[in-house]
């Protein structure tokens, strides 16, 4: 008889041995407690990740922008024919390896009157630091192509209530030596190249938009094309979440003595910005 209570009690003892062993292999699997993967990254888990950017795909670009939009920024593309009109307005798609993180196209038209260039690009930023939102990087890249353009610092003009500053004497200037000559003064300092070589006209200069996306800014260049035509490119770039535009729209007439205008490319350029950033909210 004691030999039969003494089984049992011994199968009692390897069955709660077993389970110990499976609970153990349990916790040592990788999963939840409802069965989803922790994050496998060195440092952090799946909670402690921030969140991604709010676009994950991109639009198509060379369908992004409305026909009527297109007859009004090419002009010259209503004098062709049909067919060559048809193929102006498709444009051309830029060639990328992932159309989800990057995309573009562009439009080139010849006129009677002058000659048009467009082109938009899409940029979708995604971080691949845990702790750094894509919103957050998508700014970082915005706020480096805001300084490449140089643009100059904007001015604010002096309060009421701050007092006029007295005009400071010049300080005294040591005497040359016996028999030197010294270079005759000037009234003003010699003249600085800006970063982009705009000619922007006043009010109309590259500038910071502050009613435009997220973030964006505006560049205007009037460069010289060989020796003589005048070639004016606008460009507009915003930032909406984390995905980037930028966009550049440029002119050069078919006369050499003819400026492109400032402020009708600027308009144009701005509107079409507005309307792709309606886009991405859709």
């Amino acid at each position: 008889m004691q030999r039969r209570a003494y089984v049992p009690g011994v199968a009692a003892l390897l069955a709660a041995l077993t389970a110990g062993v499976t609970g153990l292999t349990g916790c040592t699997a990788g999963s939840g407690p409802d069965g989803a993967d922790t994050d496998s990254k060195v440092g952090g888990t799946a909670d402690s990740t921030v969140q991604p950017g709010k676009y994950r795909t991109l639009l198509e670009p060379c369908g992004a922008v409305q026909r009527s939009t297109l007859r009004d920024l090419l002009p010259g593309a209503a004098q062709l024919p049909e067919d060559q009109r048809e193929r102006v307005y498709r444009g051309t798609a830029s060639v990328t390896y992932d159309t989800d993180r990057r995309a573009g196209c562009s439009w080139k038209t010849d006129g009677p009157d002058a000659s048009h260039q467009l082109s938009i690009d899409f940029e979708r930023v995604v971080s691949y630091d845990p702790t750094v939102s894509d919103d957050d990087r998508a700014q970082q890249v915005y706020a480096g192509k805001e300084s490449a353009a140089g643009l100059p610092a904007a001015t604010t003009a002096p309060s009421d209530a701050q007092a006029p500053q007295a005009p400071q004497s010049p300080a005294p200037q040591a005497s040359a030596p016996p028999g030197t000559k010294t270079p005759p003064a000037t009234g003003t300092a010699a003249p600085t190249a800006g970063a982009t070589g705009t000619t922007a006209p006043e009010g109309l200069e590259p500038r910071v938009l502050a009613d435009l996306a997220d973030a964006a800014f505006l560049d205007d260049v009037l460069n010289r094309a060989g020796s003589t035509a005048q070639h004016r490119t606008v460009s507009v770039v915003f930032r909406t979440s984390n995905v980037i535009v930028t966009i550049r729209y440029g002119e050069q007439p078919a006369r050499v003595t003819e400026v492109p205008d400032s402020k009708e490319l600027q308009e144009k350029a701005q509107g079409l910005a507005r309307n792709l950033a309606e886009s991405f909210e859709d």
